[in-house]
């Protein structure tokens, strides 16, 4: 039976997923990490979107995005899962299917949960129980945020500044924010973020399929 066709809007607010099949592992050493990386920074100069928050973890990638062009996003990922497809046979003689099926997108509302929805995306790895705190780990936007490290491929979260008007006084607020049950509650549906831009983005998606 065909796939139906993605819908993914220009302009619009996506949780993107990507997960390696059967549950493998996409990433064996930090150089596996790295190497995507720099496959997403090579690829995003000539697809170019904004990315706002990001986690890698060991068999699956999270990012929170908007994108410019539907069309654009679509071909920027399909070239960062063949390319890193292609290294990671080369280097560990990998045989077979690589990623599970095509890219998961999410619509995520642009309203007050935003900012949590990015932080939840952070703290994976301590619901994983890779690290017993989350600004030890090194492959997520977390230490952006929270440290200020510097990191050419995000777009600071449009509502990372109204948590206060001084640098670190935001860090720390973003440090000790608490993930409001809303937030958890609808991670994995369809639509993310509050009840009321769950109903809009609902509404968008409808609209554009009739």
């Amino acid at each position: 039976m065909p796939r139906a066709p993605r819908l993914l809007l220009s302009k619009s607010f996506y949780h993107i997923i990507t997960r390696g099949n059967n549950k493998n592992k996409t990433f064996k050493a930090a150089a596996d990490y790295l190497a995507y990386l720099d496959l997403f920074r090579k690829y995003k100069v000539d697809h170019p979107f904004d990315l706002y928050h990001y986690c890698l973890m060991p068999n699956h990638t999270h990012f929170l995005i908007q994108t410019h062009s539907s069309d654009n996003f679509s071909s920027f990922m399909k070239k960062l899962n063949l390319s890193y497809f292609y290294y990671y046979k080369r280097k560990y003689d990998w045989i077979g299917h690589f990623w599970q099926d095509r890219f998961k997108s999410q619509p995520v509302g642009k309203d007050d949960y935003f900012l949590q929805c990015g932080k939840y995306i952070e703290l994976n790895p301590i619901r994983a129980n890779l690290v017993k705190r989350v600004e030890d780990y090194p492959f997520s936007s977390y230490r952006y945020y929270v440290l200020g490290e510097d990191n050419d491929l995000i777009s600071e979260d449009f509502t990372f500044q109204t948590l206060s008007r001084d640098l670190e006084k935001r860090r720390q607020i973003y440090r000790e924010m608490i993930i409001g049950e809303i937030v958890s509650n609808t991670y994995k549906k369809k639509v993310w973020g509050s009840k009321k831009q769950r109903y809009n983005e609902a509404k968008k998606i409808s609209y554009h399929i009739s």
